[in-house]
């Protein structure tokens, strides 16, 4: 199966007040990691080193330090037009959590949508 398709059915698996998501990537063909990395560094895949697998993934869901999800999909994407075959794991996962923004000086209006926004 495709290395984006892969990661949609992880994504879909989460509930939907997931965070974070991080995902260990392994191409098959080592020829190819150049190629691979240069992709990859559109969504700041950490590479690991002495390690079985190639890659670490962080995946932000609304908010966060990672990429989000649709862009990870549309790079993974990027390697399966390319040829670069290869496996996903998801590792770690987390939900529940909510952005913490700082609010003084802000109306009470937009501190209001901010909070109703990020309740659905």
């Amino acid at each position: 199966m495709a290395l984006a398709d892969d990661f949609q059915q992880i994504v879909d698996s989460l509930p939907p007040d997931w965070t974070n998501l991080v995902c260990d990537l392994r191409i098959f063909d080592e020829d190819r990691y150049i190629e691979a990395a240069t992709i990859l560094v559109q969504i700041n895949a950490q590479p690991y080193s002495k390690h079985d697998w190639h890659w670490r993934l962080p995946v932000a869901h609304e908010f966060g330090h990672a990429a989000p999800a649709e862009t990870v999909r549309g790079t993974l994407a990027l390697l399966d037009e390319q040829g670069i075959e290869g496996e996903l794991a998801a590792r770690d996962a987390r939900s529940g959590r909510v952005e913490i923004t700082q609010g003084w000086g802000r109306p009470e209006s937009v501190r209001r949508e901010f909070a109703r926004r990020r309740s659905q």
